[in-house]
């Protein structure tokens, strides 16, 4: 009875610690969707900080009373231009004399911009008083819809967050060595000169008079998330990396506020002011385009999250042991005494290695997310046209568009419907009307509006502009956001379940490894669903059951090439895994704005990786009653019924080994890094 017991017990156990690993891949899964999405769904200005001067104007009212401003007074149009100037403004508006002007700061956030210049102008037009725009720090032409500073963020944030991992891991554990603090700091300058070459000198992202004003910036912002990471492994253990990664990047990047802090719900806003993702945004942010203005907060921030990490780093490395030491001398401690030196050399080479991994993960984030996004421009743009205009020439000088000629206009809304242009001109001799589709980009609308309106001006046309969506974009998803947002939870809970599997049983797969995973998908593609259809709001609740068995499918082919990677490499398997979905496949999805405003390379790159498929088969099932989805399904498919056969094949096949506890923990701590978009 006893050795029939026994291995009972021994299955309950392994069959707790998987359920235990996969309900912890779900909640942070759950908790990554549920954060980014109503973090950022909904971007609209809320109590923005915006200056007027001059007698009360009814245009600023009307504005104000439909849209969230914190207005404040100025005695002069110089002040408030100053103020604009510094970074302590999203624009201003200044009343009085023949013409009003509106003042606009692209720098500060591009996404405030679009929301504020045509609120002013169509309420000054509908009271007939005529306005100018004056636009303040405008953007540079390498960074036309202000990315840059939360691309920039990104490799800061995983770098710091990867060397306290992976540091901690080469030292076995030892979380408060006296010498790490030394480490994590000289690592963060690396990484920052890195991260300033690459995006600098290497894409050209910024001008090369910003490389050394943005490079103390840079270690400071990785310093401050490294020794934080240390810190809090000193002060609870392995748990401390969950932790780091909780805070700082799935809580703590979502209101970073890279698009416009005060776009962010108010509740997201006042968290992020207390974690350094914000802070560093905010520094970066002013350092790059308003000459190192009001910086003093974030780098208060930051120096506070460095400072303290580096002291429990030193009471818990240097001086509680000393003092442990003090209290037991002359006492005899015999196994002590008996132990082996340490391995210093062994030591060293494994610090070594840990960080040189370290730092290619930071460069390939810094360098495929900054090359992929930094400047989006339109490649090939497929449009629409219907009759003949001197403004579709005109607009082509400098918009590239790839044309299809249509019969009238129903013939190229049926295009739009089927997914198969991102807009149209319908001319018909003395008038045009150019249809733009927001459900489509979030980009193409108003890149099309701004290069027709010049077009129509330099050959003496008007065009009427009208907004055409099969499925009108949801209520709390104005910009289209929502589906490139929940592909990121969707790709991390397929890898992170595969790893969390083989760190709790000890082994790359096993018998039942594929339908693990599977059952898995059906309740982690649920769980997704349901918290953004209906908790969040995200997306028509018509198209629930849908989207379903999308996301389910997008985490099952992530989990069973994850699996095949394991079985194959160990957990370096992991490491791929990262590499090919989040690294190359979330940069060339092509996400809100669209392929065709993606580069060349992952242009070219994206159909044959999951994530562009996975988020297209969203997408278009979504809002375009799943048109143009065929080759994004087919592709999926074929990922995931030749990665079962294979998994299947190497099970049957292929002896498994036991993985390492350590390098199974190392990997199971590291995966918590993927990228929003």
């Amino acid at each position: 009875m006893a050795k029939q017991a026994a291995p009972a017990a021994g299955g309950r156990r392994a069959a707790a610690k998987i359920v235990f690993a996969l309900g912890l891949v779900l909640f942070a899964q759950a908790l990554l969707a549920l954060c980014l999405v109503s973090a950022q769904q909904l971007l609209v200005p809320r109590n923005m900080p915006f200056g007027v001067t001059g007698p009360p104007s009814p245009v600023v009212a009307a504005v104000a009373s439909r849209t969230g401003l914190d207005l404040a007074g100025y005695p002069s149009a110089s002040a408030v231009t100053d103020a604009a100037d510094r970074g302590e403004l999203y624009g201003a508006y200044v009343s009085g004399g023949a013409s009003d002007t509106l003042i606009v700061v692209p720098s500060k956030s591009f996404f405030a911009q679009t929301e504020l210049e045509p609120a002013f102008l169509d309420a000054a037009h509908k009271l007939g008083r005529p306005v100018t725009v004056q636009t303040v720090k405008p953007l540079a032409s390498t960074d036309p819809v202000g990315a840059v500073t939360s691309l920039l963020l990104l490799p800061l944030l995983i770098g710091g967050y990867l060397a306290a991992v992976l540091v901690y891991k080469a030292a076995h554990g030892v979380a408060a060595a006296p010498w790490r603090a030394a480490i994590l700091i000289g690592y963060a300058l690396v990484g920052a000169l890195l991260t300033d070459l690459i995006a600098g000198l290497g894409i050209g992202a910024y001008s090369s008079s910003h490389f050394w004003p943005l490079l103390p910036c840079f270690w400071l912002v990785t310093s401050a998330v490294a020794l934080s990471a240390a810190a809090m492994q000193a002060l609870v253990g392995k748990m401390g990396t969950l932790l780091v990664a909780v805070l700082f990047i799935v809580i703590g990047g979502p209101p970073a506020g890279g698009l416009g802090t005060y776009l962010l719900p108010v509740y997201w806003r006042n968290i992020g002011v207390v974690l350094p993702p914000q802070s560093a945004v905010t520094l970066i942010n002013h350092v790059l385009y308003f000459g190192g203005s009001d910086i003093s907060t974030p780098l208060v921030v930051l120096f506070l999250y460095a400072a303290a990490g580096t002291a429990v780093i030193g009471w818990y490395g240097r001086i509680r042991p000393a003092r442990a030491a003090a209290r037991a001398a002359g006492a005899t401690a015999p196994a002590a005494a008996a132990a082996p030196p340490p391995d210093r050399r062994r030591a060293v080479i494994g610090m070594l290695a840990a960080l040189g991994i370290c730092a290619v993960m930071q460069c390939l984030f810094a360098t495929n997310y900054m090359s992929a996004s930094h400047a989006p421009k339109a490649t090939d743009l497929p449009f629409g046209v219907v009759g003949t205009s001197p403004v579709l020439p005109a607009a082509q000088k400098t918009i590239s568009l790839k044309v299809t000629q249509y019969p009238n206009e129903a013939a190229a809304k049926t295009a739009i419907d089927e997914a198969r242009i991102f807009g149209a001109l319908v001319s018909s001799g003395t008038s045009n009307t150019l249809i733009v589709v927001p459900s489509m980009s979030d980009l193409a609308p108003l890149d099309l509006a701004v290069k027709f309106e010049e077009a129509a001006k330099a050959t003496g046309q008007k065009v009427a502009l009208q907004q055409y969506a099969p499925t009108p974009l949801a209520a709390k998803d104005p910009f289209g956001l929502v589906q490139g947002l929940m592909l990121v939870p969707l790709l991390i809970g397929g890898y992170m379940s595969s790893t969390l599997l083989m760190a709790a049983t000890g082994r790359a797969a096993g018998r039942w490894r594929a339908a693990q995973l599977a059952g898995f998908a059906v309740v982690s593609g649920l769980v997704i669903d349901l918290i953004v259809c209906y908790w969040l709001q995200g997306f028509p609740s018509h198209k629930f059951w849908i989207t379903w068995p999308i996301c389910s499918l997008i985490v099952a082919v992530v989990a069973f090439v994850a699996a095949i990677l394991q079985k194959l490499l160990g957990p370096v398997g992991t490491l791929v895994t990262v590499v090919v979905m989040i690294l190359f496949g979330n940069p060339s999805s092509g996400g809100a704005s669209g392929v065709p405003y993606l580069p060349a390379f992952w242009r070219d790159i994206g159909p044959y990786l999951p994530p562009r498929n996975g988020y297209i088969l969203l997408h278009h099932t979504i809002y375009f009653d799943g048109h143009g989805t065929g080759q994004a399904l087919t592709t999926l498919l074929v990922y995931l019924g030749v990665a079962a056969a294979v998994l299947i094949a190497l099970d049957l096949r292929r002896p498994e080994a036991a993985v390492p506890v350590d390098a199974t923990e190392a990997a199971a701590m590291s995966v918590p890094i993927g990228a929003t978009p």
